[in-house]
């Protein structure tokens, strides 16, 4: 009688085990939706932002496309504040993050990194009448960054000494370097740049020439994802062995923009975490 029990539940487990659906990794899902769900932002010119036709449009907008395109589905944008990046990508809300997302040790242990995409250097814009010179004259005072962002947590580690206020993003941070309510702003040159051709009249601003730092950016993917990775890394490889990553780099910072800049970085893997 053991026996046959024993035999029975031999027969048994294997049948149960299969009755149970194997958990589909990200990719599998992705490809079976047909739609990458794309997290980014909606005010990061040139990066992400709305046109004159309200057409969500940039350089990560692009680069998430790209993604998309190499993994042979349709892209979705769901528009996140930058605090809300990594919760909105560790919550499943969306595939992936192309936002303006610095690299860090920090970081890296919450979510995966794509080989970097984007270099940038980190830069304190300031009102030309001002007379801040260097990093060190801001000692003590007033700098505005965006809140939740690798900016605003590197200029607090710098200048321990001085008050850094978050705002909600680079525009609002502008404002209130217009309005003396901080001494200086702190964030990527590229987003100074434009910030310097929008001064208003009277008021212009100038970008300390020294950089604080250099950041490396990077596509956010949530832990765990393996398979998902490796396509998001072979889709941006692909793309910097065909020129195909110059091109959009040289579309929205090139030498017929506004920004005239030259690629200094090529696609390749990050640090590990």
């Amino acid at each position: 009688m053991m026996k046959n029990k024993w035999n029975i539940l031999a027969f048994a487990l294997p049948l149960a085990l299969a009755a149970v659906p194997a958990k589909a990794d990200l990719l599998d899902d992705v490809k079976s939706r047909g739609q990458l769900v794309c997290g980014t932002l909606g005010t990061s010119q040139p990066f992400s932002f709305q046109d004159d036709s309200r057409q969500l449009v940039g350089y990560d907008v692009d680069i998430c496309k790209l993604v998309a395109d190499k993994i042979g589905v349709k892209v979705e944008y769901k528009l996140l504040s930058v605090a809300a990046r990594i919760p909105e990508l560790n919550g499943g809300r969306v595939d992936i993050v192309a936002a303006n997302l610095g690299w860090s040790p920090d970081r890296a242990g919450q979510i995966d990194f794509s080989h970097k995409y984007y270099v940038t250097p980190q830069k304190l814009l300031v009102l030309d009448s001002s007379d801040i010179q260097t990093i060190e004259d801001l000692k003590g005072k007033r700098i505005g960054a965006t809140k939740g962002s690798s900016s605003e947590r590197e200029i607090k580690n710098r200048l321990p000494d001085s008050r850094v206020i978050g705002y909600a993003d680079s525009p609002a941070t502008f404002l209130s370097l217009q309005q003396r309510k901080v001494d200086a702003q702190f964030a990527s040159e590229l987003v100074l740049v434009r910030l310097v051709n929008e001064s208003p009249e009277g008021r212009p601003t100038r970008i300390l020439e020294k950089a604080v730092m250099e950041e490396p950016w990077g596509l956010g993917v949530r832990k765990g994802e393996g398979a998902f990775l490796a396509a998001v890394n072979e889709a941006l490889d692909e793309a910097e062995k065909s020129g195909e990553a110059e091109k959009l780099f040289n579309k929205w910072f090139g030498p017929d923009t506004a920004y005239k800049l030259k690629r200094s970085f090529v696609i390749e893997p990050l640090p590990a975490s």
